[in-house]
């Protein structure tokens, strides 16, 4: 009597969202928001606002010729979920910082920098609350965008030139890609 194994192809590694902190974040780069808890306002505009100051470094690391570019990127919301994540990317050279200007919530998906693949032991999934941006250290790879629920705005600083430096962007092995959860 002949048996035969039953080959099932490898399950993906599921990674569950948490809630975006300053402190589960640090690894990766500086959550942008009024009230962190290490940073207290500044009266402003004749008593109208209050300023926080040095919410975390903005870094360019490029050469001369790099200039700081402020855009805006309009995103469609993630609706199927869980998402298998097919690629990542990175800014090895500068801070990128992002603000959403108009979301509730939307997931911010990083892994630590280094190396010419992202190490997906480090990666983490947060989601952010429409009050909190993100400044990503320079070489933190990270997932684009990923808004929820409705089509989102976010504004962007970083410095580039045009040129390949700018980003690095990678496709996963497919037998690597992991599934993210959003709880």
């Amino acid at each position: 009597m002949s048996t035969s194994a039953i080959l099932t192809p490898h399950a993906p590694r599921t990674i569950r969202t948490e809630p975006l902190t300053a402190e589960t974040f640090a690894p990766y780069g500086h959550v942008v928001m009024a009230e962190r808890g290490d940073v207290v306002g500044k009266p402003a505009n004749q008593g109208t606002a209050k300023r926080y100051n040095w919410l975390g470094p903005v870094e360019n690391l490029r050469p001369a010729n790099a200039k700081l570019n402020l855009c805006l990127f309009r995103c469609s919301p993630r609706t199927t979920w869980p998402l298998r994540v097919e690629i990542m990317e990175k800014h090895p050279l500068s801070t990128q910082v992002v603000v959403p200007m108009n979301a509730s919530r939307y997931v911010v998906l990083v892994a630590k920098p280094g190396t010419d693949m992202p190490d997906l032991s480090t990666l983490r999934a947060f989601v952010a609350t429409g009050l909190q941006g993100v400044a990503y250290h320079p070489g933190t790879w990270h997932h684009p965008l990923l808004a929820l629920g409705a089509e989102t705005d976010f504004g962007c600083v970083v410095w580039e030139d045009e040129s390949d430096g700018d980003c690095t962007l990678v496709t996963l092995p497919e037998s690597e890609q992991p599934l993210i959860e959003l709880i």
